[in-house]
């Protein structure tokens, strides 16, 4: 399921006036330079600012999303035409041979399901060129940064945005639950103009790093490189994995053993998208 944040007309609209710091991208706009990459697609885009950003800078680009209220605010963006927008996951990318597919912000924590994680990394796979990269973040779990989120409240984190053509939002965030590797938490927007109330829930998945190495081998990606990320040093880890060469179509299990093609009805449900950073305080 797509949470409400990017999958609400309402709420997608006011995504980024409520978060418009977005230095965070500057890491992954200088790795692309850095890996001179031509082509890039963009898994969980959102609203788009990430690929825009590219495609200013004369990338190729490709940005899917199953939230189709964001993608339709990437829609409207000026410059939107110079990007190819489809509603979706990984899973249902057309044939393509990219250089580099990105996953910013919190895109691979949002990914739950065990079932769609595994969706999202053969897609990713088969969307790249051989030789080309993935590059994604996700926090360290060591940090166990769900013990500042529990500080989050409605008195901690309550602020009043005015945004134009929408009028007084506002908005607070509330951890609702840890069951590592799972945190939940839940935002709530009220808009002035109406007394609107909408809340959106939100869960990411806090896995290890020997997990994701593992996970990427299994599904023909070689780990390069895992970076710390400038804005959080030491507390996520960024991690760069190109696709094998030599590695064949199927993929290999952790004992060698080939594994047959996942069907969709197999592969579980759809990637959760949406390029935000921080769900609720950015720091």
């Amino acid at each position: 399921m797509v949470d409400a944040m990017f999958g609400h007309p309402r709420l997608a609209a006011i995504y980024d006036p409520l978060d418009p710091d977005r230095g965070d991208l500057d890491a992954y706009l200088a790795m692309a330079e850095e890996f001179g990459a031509r082509s890039v697609l963009d898994v969980g885009c959102g609203t788009g600012v990430f690929a825009l950003l590219l495609a200013g800078r004369g990338i190729t680009v490709t940005g899917i999303d199953p939230a189709r209220a964001s993608v339709d605010v990437a829609r409207g963006k000026p410059g939107a035409e110079r990007v190819r927008w489809l509603d979706g996951d990984a899973g249902d990318l057309p044939p393509m041979r990219i250089d580099l597919v990105t996953m910013t912000g919190n895109v691979a924590q949002a990914i739950t399901d065990p079932r769609a994680w595994r969706r999202t990394l053969r897609g990713a796979y088969e969307a790249l060129r051989p030789g080309g990269r993935l590059v994604f973040e996700t926090r360290d779990p060591a940090r166990r940064v769900w013990e500042e989120w529990a500080g989050w409240t409605r008195e901690t984190t309550y602020r009043i945005t005015d945004i134009p053509g929408v009028g007084r939002v506002e908005t607070w965030a509330e951890l609702t639950d840890v069951s590592l590797p799972l945190v939940s938490f839940r935002g709530t927007h009220v808009f002035a103009a109406d007394g609107k109330v909408l809340t959106s829930e939100s869960t990411l998945r806090f896995r290890e790093r020997t997990e994701v190495e593992r996970d990427l081998r299994e599904h023909g990606l070689v780990v390069e490189d895992v970076r710390d990320a400038p804005d959080r040093p030491g507390g996520e880890f960024v991690f760069v994995a190109r696709r094998d060469v030599d590695h064949r179509a199927e993929v290999r299990g952790p004992l060698g053993s080939r594994r047959a093609r996942v069907t969709p009805e197999q592969a579980g449900p759809p990637v959760h998208g949406g390029d935000r950073r921080v769900e609720g305080p950015r720091r």
